[in-house]
């Protein structure tokens, strides 16, 4: 007994010694948090410290080296020092991006095309507070000269998606770098910015969506893959013994443990080397929804100035390989899910094209300007991501649509109508009657877009609720402006020939306050593959199956005129109002891209909202070439399918009709 109480306290002593000296378990947080300046350095929180006593005894650990000074590159600049903000306080972030002295790659052409769809981008160099410099077009390539507004590099950003080295005869001077993976040794933080290291033909817009199908490992998926220094993946169990986790081999691989460069790895978890080159295989790891596993990386993560990588990534130590292979083999369930879960939001919102990396980086950068009004990390950490919550609508993550279950909060419970008024200047009245008598019903907005002038007040319904006209523009688009007048998070969207009961306006926005982030709408539409046009289809016929609800009679949160308005690419807008009918498409296209979610269809009574054959050119559906441009325009197809509609209890049933809520919705 005396000789099991003398060793359990030489076991307790030596584990203190291990914790006063400084060693630290395999598995670290992928970014550790960076200390202020003076403040004093506190023990990081290490992810799964429960795992080491698992396959770690007292003194088997090896000392860490000193981690590697930070240089500054090129010069000690920060950003209070070396960018003047003041610039942006007059019309906001706007980026000049100078003209090519020669000839340009591909590359720098898709760079340029997604700066110009920014809504921060302008032709003219004296409206911008940022310049814009494109760097180097090839890793080899030399950089143009520099240009007459330098003024020694102040308020200029060089973008360079390729990680060679600027050339001793190029200046930094007081600019920032963007650059694909940078050295960690020479990327100042908080002043540049981080860029992932690019494959090959990454696409321009839109991108592959991730190709994880299966959250939780499967029994049969490979545990480990690494990333080999010449490309491509290698694959093996942990208890292989034919090649060592080193990137070297003792023999030959068998012909099912290689796979191509292009080819995504397949396994649970993607071991990536700290030599540079292995940089470009952490895309693939993310695309894959193979949680990235660094083995002491020599280069910054990409963006990790917001994005918390400590949800998507591990790094390890590259001289503990077969004890970090045993502590991922380890790592519960739960964990690994939500690992791999972030890796696939990370993946589509930041990274599956080169819009999206450019625009990011614009982002990271209007976020130091804002301040306060920056992005939280929530909103940079969470769907649908930083690119998709516009701080110019708020900074609350609880005043958008998506994150109203994750705040534990509801939407405001009463809504705006908001009634279109077109050429043929018919003046709703029974509508606004039957939309005011709504128990949420808030106010009346009616919008007039008709060349014609509107009636006078007398003219108008006496009603219980504020009524307002409000002209128009005569455009398409112009409902999807946001007005000041909407002070409600609900809007009902109307046109003026539409008919509905209040029975129909006061379920419909029950089921939206359960699905504040979705549209829900009465009369739906669908798109489809028309393989004889190679392109999509649209139709409008009554089937189980939709993809789209028509916004002449749906419900949906203010948030998406903002986005509509802000967001979205001018050359889209513009093709919604040359084409009355391909606005429907174009917000639908938009939430879609948004939640990832399809619209919700609620039922109507005997008679249709909206009557079949209407010769009205507002009331026709799109033309199948509208759909085929929005999906271009968006670079991929944002619809999804689906056979829910959603009906009030005892909708239909053979009961007496006092037992039923909604009563009128039955009624013929």
């Amino acid at each position: 007994m005396q000789s099991w109480r003398r060793k359990s306290l030489w076991l307790a002593l030596s584990a203190s010694w291990l914790f006063l000296l400084g060693i630290s378990p395999l598995l670290h947080p992928a970014v550790p948090p960076r200390p202020l300046p003076g403040a004093p350095e506190s023990w990081p929180h290490w992810l799964d410290a429960e795992l080491l006593p698992s396959y770690s005894q007292p003194g088997e650990l090896p000392e860490d080296a000193a981690p590697p000074s930070r240089a500054p590159s090129g010069s000690g600049c920060s950003w209070g020092a070396c960018f003047d903000p003041s610039q942006c306080r007059r019309g906001g972030l706007k980026v000049f991006v100078y003209p090519a002295a020669g000839p340009t790659s591909e590359t720098h052409h898709q760079i340029l095309a997604s700066l110009q769809r920014s809504r921060y981008h302008t032709f003219s160099h004296e409206e911008a507070c940022l310049l814009l410099f494109l760097s180097l077009d090839a890793p080899t390539g030399a950089p143009s000269q520099v240009p007459a507004q330098w003024d020694g590099g102040k308020n200029h950003l060089i973008l360079s998606l390729h990680p060679a080295p600027f050339p001793k005869t190029f200046q930094l001077g007081q600019a920032m770098v963007a650059e694909a993976s940078p050295p960690v040794d020479t990327f100042r933080p908080g002043f540049d910015v981080a860029l992932p290291l690019l494959p090959e033909a990454h696409p321009l817009q839109g991108g592959a969506p991730g190709q994880l199908r299966q959250h939780s490992p499967h029994p049969a998926e490979t545990l480990l893959a690494l990333a080999e220094e010449r490309g491509g993946w290698r694959t093996a169990g942990t208890n292989s013994s034919a090649c060592r986790w080193d990137g070297r081999c003792e023999q030959d691989l068998a012909p099912n443990q290689t796979h191509a460069r292009a080819t995504l790895p397949r396994a649970t978890f993607c071991l990536i080397p700290s030599h540079h080159s292995a940089a470009s295989s952490f895309l693939q790891a993310l695309q894959a929804g193979c949680i990235p596993v660094l083995l002491s990386p020599r280069w910054e993560l990409p963006f990790s100035e917001v994005i918390d990588w400590n949800k998507a990534a591990i790094v390890a130590d590259e001289r503990l390989l077969l004890q970090v292979a045993a502590a991922l083999q380890e790592m519960p369930p739960a964990r690994v899910l939500a690992l791999r879960q972030q890796t696939q939001f990370l993946w589509d919102a930041y990274f599956s094209s080169v819009e999206k990396i450019v625009h990011t980086t614009l982002e990271i950068i209007q976020d130091r300007i804002s301040g306060v009004s920056a992005h939280p990390s929530l909103m940079w950490n969470k769907p649908p991501g930083a690119l998709l919550a516009l701080t110019t609508f708020s900074t609350s993550p609880q005043d958008y649509p998506f994150y109203n279950l994750q705040q534990g909060s509801r939407p405001m419970g009463r809504f705006s109508a908001l009634i279109q008024v077109g050429a043929s200047a018919q003046l709703p009245l029974k509508l606004i009657q039957a939309v005011a008598g709504s128990q949420h019903c808030a106010q009346v907005l009616v919008l007039w877009s008709s060349e014609r002038p509107p009636p006078p007040r007398g003219k108008w319904p006496k009603t219980a609720v504020p009524l307002t006209v409000m002209e128009g523009h005569r455009k398409a688009s112009d409902r999807f402006f946001p007005h000041s007048t909407i002070n409600t998070d609900a809007i009902l969207s109307l046109d003026a020939h539409c008919s509905l009961s209040t029975s129909e306006v006061d379920f419909a926005f029950v089921v939206w306050q359960s699905f504040p982030e979705r549209m829900v709408g009465f009369l739906t539409g669908s798109h489809f593959w028309d393989s004889a046009r190679g392109g999509w289809g649209y139709t409008a016929e009554k089937a189980n199956e939709f993809s789209m609800v028509l916004t002449s009679a749906a419900f949906y949160h203010r948030y998406y005129h903002t986005l509509f308005t802000h967001s979205l690419p001018r050359a889209l807008r513009t093709l919604a109002d040359g084409a009355p009918g391909c606005v429907d498409v174009l917000l639908n296209f938009l939430v879609a891209a948004v939640t990832k979610l399809p619209p919700i269809k609620v039922p109507y009574g005997t008679r249709a909202p909206l009557a079949s054959g209407d010769p009205r050119p507002e009331l026709q559906p799109p033309d199948p070439d509208c759909v085929n441009l929005m999906a271009a325009g968006f670079g991929h197809m944002p619809l999804v399918s689906s056979r829910l509609r959603l009906d009030p209890v005892l909708f239909k049933d053979p009961v007496s009709v006092l037992r039923k809520k909604y009563r009128s919705l039955e009624k013929p």
